[in-house]
């Protein structure tokens, strides 16, 4: 074990993780952990502590960051300098600044394609991660990604899930992937079978499930919903019509409109899977709050698969994402993943694994999601005269167009001035009718003042409709 310190948890409020934390400080500080001495492995350090493994080590991770540990690939997590604890006590000051975009040169044109995340810190925190990667990669730069250097990730994506209703979970569970939409694309794949199988989406969907079904040589049939999501009856007929394999949603929150899939709905869907032995795909990649239902992992855990990234709550720039497949079924999946192209870079899971055990990453979250929140109070305050769908929580709001408009050519006269938007035709089916609406992204990388002037030219579009409809 490399040391005679005998461990015994310091008590107190907050998580253990804090405690340990506490009680490997106090050995340092006491001389029962001297410099260069090596500490137990997490697994060990857990089982005497009676805690999980993934708390030891998200506490040795922290110890790491202030300078107490060292961690050595193939060797072991040592004590450093005793002092690096106490100069490093304090959380990195973290400054709030504004991207520098396109947008921001030209604060007239204002992009609503996709959400922008506000900057509220995380860019520092992941410099400063980097360099402390670059410095010390604990996977080092000269090996294949493998399971083992990926652990740290996995532990820190379970933690990052902690409270998430998905059922039994393990780090095992977990595949990385790159990206939410890379996460889908490995599910589908270790799902579909047959020359031509079947795929369901819902009749608005995120484009994403119909591309990846496509590319996998999938047919793709859109089921009827309203708005609580898929309506039970038309799965039940559409499954009686079709062999599919899979169902693909987003019942916490549905892309493009903003819509929640209730609980009572949610086990509708999953009796009628049962019944007709599919698979049910289900993207979380736009949730920011907490979830407000079982995941479809939690209500049919034979069947339930989860897709998530931290795209839209951290950073889309690391292309970090995960999948998790059903009970008894990670083998496949990780399978799928490995014989596609092996792991994910060491870099990336290093930083990534960091990142997400970091202590100020829960706050860091929080202000994301009240930054986003402002905006989205913006957008209600200028549009809410109009048939507008949108919840605090979720980056995007779903405009149903008044009559005089056509989505296509709204879309046109925003883009005149200076204000991108997504048509409904782009959720849709290409043989499907599509809504006459659109959808707002919130791009909370322009200021405020420049969201609420696009959102102002809006406003006027609607006003002054090209032609009246009458009925």
């Amino acid at each position: 074990m490399g040391t005679i310190w005998r461990p015994e948890l310091v008590e107190g409020q907050g998580p253990k993780y804090k405690s340990v934390v506490a009680t490997i400080r106090d050995g340092i500080d006491a001389g029962a952990l001297k410099i260069g001495e090596k500490l137990p492995p997490v697994r060990e350090l857990a089982w005497q502590l009676k805690i999980t493994p993934g708390t030891v080590a998200r506490a040795y991770t922290i110890l790491t960051d202030e300078g107490a540990l060292r961690a050595e690939v193939g060797r072991g997590t040592f004590v450093a300098n005793p002092r690096a604890a106490r100069i490093s006590d304090a959380p990195i000051e973290i400054d709030v600044i504004p991207h520098s975009t396109e947008e921001n040169n030209n604060p007239y044109n204002v992009s609503l394609f996709s959400p922008h995340l506000p900057c509220v810190g995380q860019d520092k925190l992941i410099r400063h991660l980097m360099a402390q990667v670059a410095a010390n990669p604990p996977s080092g730069v000269m090996h294949y990604p493998s399971r083992d250097s990926a652990r740290p990730a996995r532990q820190a994506v379970l933690r990052w899930l902690e409270g998430t209703p998905l059922g039994p979970l393990g780090e095992k569970d977990i595949v990385l992937s790159q990206g939410g939409q890379n996460g889908i694309l490995l599910v589908l794949q270790s799902i579909l079978e047959g020359r031509k199988p079947t795929v369901l989406i819902e009749e608005l969907a995120y484009p994403g499930f119909r591309r990846v079904a496509e590319m996998l040589r999938a047919d793709v049939v859109p089921v009827p919903m309203d708005a609580d999501g898929i309506i039970p009856e038309a799965l039940e007929e559409i499954t009686r019509t079709h062999d599919a394999q899979v169902l693909c949603t987003s019942p916490e929150v549905h892309n493009p409109t903003g819509g929640f899939t209730p609980v009572a709905r949610r086990e509708a869907i999953a009796a009628i899977a049962r019944r007709h032995d599919m698979q049910i795909v289900e993207d979380d990649c736009y949730r920011m709050g907490v979830n407000r239902a079982p995941s479809y992992r939690m209500l049919a855990p034979e069947r339930g698969w989860y897709v998530s990234s931290i795209a839209k709550t951290i950073t889309p720039a690391l292309r970090f994402g995960f999948a998790i497949a059903p009970e008894g079924k990670w083998s496949v999946l990780r399978r799928t993943a490995e014989h596609s192209f092996f792991g994910l870079a060491t870099p990336v899971t290093d930083l990534c694994g960091l990142l997400l055990a970091h202590p100020q990453i829960d706050d860091l979250t929080e202000k994301t999601r009240q930054a986003f929140d402002k905006y989205v109070q913006s957008a209600v305050n200028i549009l809410g005269g109009y048939d507008l769908s949108w919840r605090a929580d979720v980056p995007f709001l779903w405009l149903r167009l008044p009559l005089g408009w056509r989505a296509g050519a709204f879309c046109q006269a925003a883009e005149a001035v200076g204000v991108q938007i997504r048509s409904a035709e782009e959720f849709v089916c290409r043989d499907a009718r599509a809504p006459h609406a659109v959808r707002m992204a919130v791009n909370a990388g322009v200021s405020i003042e420049s969201f609420e002037a696009a959102m102002t030219r809006l406003c006027q579009l609607l006003d002054n409709p090209p032609e009246q409809i009458s009925v």
